[in-house]
């Protein structure tokens, strides 16, 4: 094999651990499916292995697909039977003419692609016979003597290991090498082969922009143009700057097309010709093309990432911080903190993730959002990943784990948690949330991404979240977000929703506290705000401009909220429990024991009984 010094760290783990005995059939997984840079060249993870890392030191090199069955990458003259290798078709024959030329010839070399279509993960009862009879084959490879004694390699790839068979991946005469998302340094080379054309300093940042693609998106969105097409499109964006106006855009698109060929000054003479010549300076022209790409690097990037992620997240695009957030201002001045901490490098400063808890219409989300935009971080928003087949929800939260992990500086919101991550027992879904919450917890708990990966979960149930879950050092920060519990923060919710829909009012709220602020007291902020929008509809339909007091006390005198006030106290009390700073209570649960919380929630938890 290679020297280290030429290979990615995967691969010189790879050669390392094979030169050590440590196995002879090696599962490579994860980003399998994009192009290796090495030594200045881009080729598929097959023609890698089968060119650089296996070719100096195998004699014969075969890979095996079920769709196209077997071909020869190299061939030794002693590998005997070809034909009948080559022509099996067939998945057993095909694994049986590999295995008697494992066992009858030296320095061979098997490349397994879609290694999860040979030997699907599943129960054994509800498989084909072939699935099981490949299984048994390829873990028995493992204990064959003559393959060791041959200087011999299996190499199995799958994307995904929970969609290769279990039986192979727990042997421990089989050895798992991950293939990982470019690293910072893989995609700078990745951006220079691209466009050799980069200075140090661009190529720097494009490395930081596309966290999270693979390398052969990154050379796809950042290899230049063909010439005609930039000179198209500088031509385009000459004319609509010489037509200025609302529509010179659309227009300017259609006689670039027409003007093609001529140089500037006639474009200028023909469409305008007592206009000033227009100065254009090479760095504005530069400056405009990177924020082109930097625009198309943005959008491409959520295709790819989404549809990869096969719609298991979403990426959140915050219109609004903080400064329409009404009340809650301690809450406010802790987020703030920790944006203002991930922003400059503080890391350790930065909990690992923060958990908001409360009654439903307090917020949550409206905050997180606003949340995200004050940090500036990339945010994504986990959907469910659950799965009704087997196997398929660890591969979801595999799948949408590793994209989390390449991406880095993100913020991750998780709505509904208690839903989202479920329970611990794991009865009834064959142990499916156990292992679901003993790899997010795995994931969670890793300090390396501690001011890289945010994890923002919201819940109106804390009770039914893991508590191992809850601990310092995974959700290091708990918030409560509870119902207006004066008629102070009633108006300081009532004219944050005012200036977020745009209102029309002249009403000072503190001259009407009476018989409206203290009416909504104890109401939700998603409650406080249809109160002020059933004002707004009462001004419509008069055809008034301006929302009058009269119209606010008349909404707030005829609102009739849908309330569980039991439930409803229930997750208050829940949200005071799980707080982690006693400053962020009101008063009247500042001053009360754990003992005491505790003693309540006992009593509601026997009246709500599985109400939610």
């Amino acid at each position: 094999m290679p020297e280290s010094r030429t290979l990615p760290a995967w691969a010189d783990d790879l050669r390392r651990r094979y030169l050590r005995g440590e196995a002879s059939i090696f599962v490579l997984h994860g980003n399998v499916y994009d192009a290796v840079l090495t030594q200045g060249a881009v080729m598929p993870l097959t023609e890698f292995l089968g060119n650089v890392l296996l070719k100096n030191t195998k004699e014969t090199i075969a890979v095996y697909n079920v769709a196209t069955g077997v071909r020869f990458l190299e061939r030794s003259k002693d590998v005997s039977s070809i034909d009948d290798i080559v022509l099996s078709a067939e998945k057993p024959r095909a694994l049986g003419a590999i295995e008697r030329m494992l066992i009858g010839s030296t320095r061979t070399a098997v490349i397994l692609e879609y290694a999860e279509a040979i030997a699907p993960a599943g129960d054994a009862n509800f498989q084909s016979e072939n699935d099981r009879s490949a299984v048994v084959t390829l873990h028995r490879w493992s204990f064959l003597p003559e393959i060791e004694r041959g200087d011999n390699v299996v190499l199995l790839i799958a994307e995904n290991l929970t969609e290769l068979a279990p039986k192979l991946i727990s042997n421990p005469k089989v050895a798992v090498v991950e293939v990982p998302m470019p690293d910072h340094d893989t995609r700078r080379s990745a951006a220079l082969l691209a466009d050799p054309r980069l200075t140090e300093k661009e190529a720097d940042r494009y490395a930081e922009v596309t966290a999270g693609l693979k390398a052969i998106q990154i050379i796809s969105i950042l290899s230049p143009p063909p010439d005609s097409e930039s000179e198209a499109a500088e031509r385009e964006e000459f004319i609509a700057r010489l037509l200025g106006g609302s529509d010179a855009t659309e227009r300017a698109k259609k006689l670039a097309a027409l003007t093609s060929g001529l140089g500037r000054d006639e474009i200028a003479k023909l469409l305008a010709p007592g206009a000033q010549p227009i100065e254009e300076r090479p760095d504005d022209r530069a400056e405009r093309a990177r924020a082109e790409v930097d625009l198309l690097i943005a959008r491409r990037k959520r295709e790819i990432l989404e549809r990869e992620c096969f719609g298991l997240i979403e990426f959140v695009e915050p219109d609004h911080g903080f400064e329409v957030v009404g009340g809650m201002q301690a809450i406010k001045e802790d987020l703030s903190l920790i944006a203002s901490n991930i922003k400059s490098g503080h890391i350790a400063r930065v909990p690992m993730g923060v958990l908001f808890t409360g009654p439903m219409g307090t917020g949550k989300t409206f905050v997180a959002e606003a949340f995200a935009k004050e940090c500036g971080l990339t945010t994504i928003k986990l959907k469910n990943f659950r799965s009704k087949w087997v196997g398929a929800t660890e591969g979801n939260l595999e799948k949408v784990l590793s994209v989390i992990k390449a991406i880095g500086q993100v913020v991750v919101i998780i709505d509904e948690g208690d839903r989202a991550f479920g329970n611990s027992d794991g009865e009834g879904d064959g142990g499916t949330s156990s292992r679901v919450i003993a790899r997010i917890k795995e994931f969670m708990s890793d300090t390396t991404n501690r001011g890289r990966i945010l994890f923002l979960v919201m819940t109106n149930r804390p009770d039914k979240l893991d508590v191992d879950l809850k601990r310092a050092g995974r959700l290091d920060r708990k918030i409560p977000f509870l119902y207006s519990q004066s008629a102070d923060e009633v108006e300081n919710v009532v004219r944050a929703v005012v200036r977020k829909n745009g209102v029309v009012t002249d009403v000072d709220f503190l001259s009407i506290r009476g018989a409206f602020s203290t009416k909504l007291i104890g109401y939700s902020n998603a409650d406080v705000e249809a109160v002020v929008l059933m004002a707004n509809d009462d001004a419509a339909r008069d055809e008034a401009t301006n929302v009058s007091a009269d119209r606010f006390l008349r909404a707030a005198a005829d609102y009739f909220p849908s309330r569980d006030t039991e439930l409803l106290e229930y997750m208050e009390l829940l949200a005071v429990f799980e707080a982690s700073s006693r400053r962020l209570l009101p008063a009247k649960y500042a001053s009360m024991t754990p003992e005491q919380l505790d003693t309540r929630l006992r009593q509601f938890r026997a009246i709500i009984g599985t109400r939610r």
